[in-house]
């Protein structure tokens, strides 16, 4: 393929603008902007509003948390990368699971099939999750799952792992995404209604807050709404506003708010424009310590601290020149450390092609690493602090962000704005017009539709091996075969009881998976008390 003349390649746009639309001057000496109100929005690191991390001496006292996302077929077969990714420096577990445990379906369910073990890990029951940790100590390490609609039973499951290793629940430690709303807006691994979901999710605060403390109950994504197209305000505007709404469902079912909030985390995309995604992280973590100060009146320090756990953006990998995605992920990771993450995912390489193979994803190990150790950017605290251009990004982020709070509270909360379909288009509005500069060359994707090569992908990549579904079918219905049926049908039956009426049904969920009953068995009984959600169309 002929590539563009070396003018084409080096032309300059007239107009500059970061991926939120905000303009960008030649520089921003301070008689081009307004002045900056230094000691209000800075302060210092450690203190409020926490615009310069959440820690005096960040990651001079310890690094963040090296936690590689990981999981696919059988949990042998998980449990083997793990293994593999702690032997080489990583620091905290990141569990995938697969779209029928993510769903609550059990892998023999008709609609599960050529899912299983596809895109993350199957687990159907104990059974696979005591598999998944073999070897594992859990009181030693910490793990982070990504499950959203079954969040309630993966917990109860990895507690009951806990339980069997005999480690006490107060010293297991990790986090649990358990974000459904963003399920709505942009993903769609719902199951049940709202207002159910969001029940499970306060039941969670609570049962955490007085049995597992170390726990991180939830993981408010933004994630998630970045890959499905979103600009970088619209990122921390409509997680935060997720954040809100699941702080207002848990005063209103009577929780208190510095027993829930300081166990309350995010986790945000870190894309290609290095000092719009700075700025990003640093405007979202003022706000929120604002939000929790002034609307919710929370009192305890860490109710206020916005931590975050960041992954590298895998809607900017490309399948054309893989190895130029090693390039953007060390741009994206050396975005997240200088806004101050507290732990840290990189994509590898192939994954516009497949699930990472061993030596790709040691690729993006070795990435954070690099950056630990060799950069010298993690021994002193937001170390572009006072820079012209970081503070302003940094200022207009916010500002644009509060406007759309403001919008979503005048048409009557997110729950109301997601109903509406008001952030769905939003969202979609933004992919588009993104999607449209590409195809017009106004936004240049090397390898894509500039610089572009004949030379096509490696031909390695991870496949999973396609008895993977058979071999777990069978192992789950050998396990039904073996359980105490009856103790597990009388855990399920309390179960349901407990959902029809007030209590809390996490240690209902947690006896029904020791006594072996299924993610799916655990799912149904919930579905035919709440129902399941049909999203609305809209346009």
């Amino acid at each position: 393929m002929a590539t563009k003349t070396k003018a084409a390649n080096t032309e300059r746009r007239e107009h500059f603008r970061t991926s939120s639309g905000i303009e960008l001057p030649v520089d921003f000496n301070p008689s081009n902007t307004e002045p900056l109100e230094y000691d209000r929005d800075l302060g210092d690191p450690g203190e409020f509003p926490y615009t310069r991390g959440v820690k005096r001496n960040l990651y001079r006292g310890r690094l963040w948390t090296m936690r590689q996302y990981a999981g696919y077929a059988s949990a042998a077969e998980s449990n083997a990368r793990y293994k593999y990714l702690l032997s080489q420096g990583t620091t905290g577990l990141s569990v995938a699971f697969d779209l029928p445990t993510q769903i609550g379906l059990d892998s023999d369910d008709p609609l599960s099939a050529g899912e299983v073990g596809k895109v993350g890990v199957a687990i159907d029951s104990l059974d696979d999750m005591l598999a998944l940790f073999e070897g594992i100590p859990l009181g030693e390490v910490s793990t982070s799952m990504t499950i959203n609609a079954t969040a309630a039973i993966l917990l109860s499951l990895y507690l009951a792992v806990a339980r069997k290793q005999g480690v006490a629940f107060e010293k297991v430690s990790g986090t649990l995404q358990n974000d459904i709303l963003k399920e709505y807006i942009a993903r769609g691994t719902y199951i049940f209604p709202p207002a159910p979901s969001l029940r499970l999710i306060t039941d969670t605060f609570a049962f955490c807050a007085r049995e597992v403390p170390n726990w991180n109950t939830i993981s408010i994504s933004g994630y998630h709404i970045r890959e499905a197209g979103s600009t970088a305000v619209q990122e921390v505007a409509f997680t935060i506003a997720d954040a809100i709404a699941y702080v207002e469902a848990a005063l209103s079912a009577g929780l208190a708010i510095d027993d829930f909030a300081p166990r309350i985390s995010f986790f945000f995309n870190a894309h290609n424009n290095l000092l719009e995604e700075i700025a990003k992280f640093r405007a979202a973590r003022r706000l929120w310590a604002r939000i929790m100060r002034e609307r919710f009146h929370a009192r305890d320090p860490r109710s206020l601290m916005l931590r975050f756990h960041t992954q590298t953006a895998g809607s900017t990998l490309t399948a054309q020149q893989p190895e130029v995605n090693v390039v953007r992920t060390t741009i994206q990771a050396l975005a997240a450390v200088l806004g101050g993450t507290q732990s840290l995912h990189t994509n590898a390489m192939d994954e516009a092609l497949a699930l990472p193979t061993e030596d790709a994803a040691r690729v993006a190990l070795r990435t954070q690493q690099v950056i630990a150790f060799e950069s010298g950017v993690a021994d002193t605290v937001d170390p572009l602090a006072g820079s012209y251009a970081i503070e302003e990004l940094t200022r207009e982020i916010e500002q644009r962000v509060v406007a759309y709070l403001d919008k979503i509270d005048a048409i009557g909360g997110t729950l109301r704005a997601i109903e509406t379909g008001y952030i769905q288009r939003e969202i979609q509005n933004a992919a588009y017009e993104y999607q449209r500069a590409i195809e017009t060359d106004d936004a240049i994707v090397v390898g894509m539709n500039r610089f572009q090569s004949d030379e096509g992908p490696p031909v390695k990549t991870l496949r999973v091996d396609p008895t993977i579904e058979r071999t777990q079918v069978e192992r789950l219905r050998a396990l039904r075969e073996r359980r105490d049926s009856i103790a597990a049908e009388t855990e399920l039956v309390k179960l349901e009881e407990a959902a029809r009426g007030t209590e809390n049904v996490l240690p209902r969920i947690l006896d029904c998976v020791q006594a072996y009953a299924t993610v799916g068995e655990i799912s149904n009984r919930l579905r035919s008390v709440w129902g399941e959600y049909r999203e609305a169309v809209t346009v």
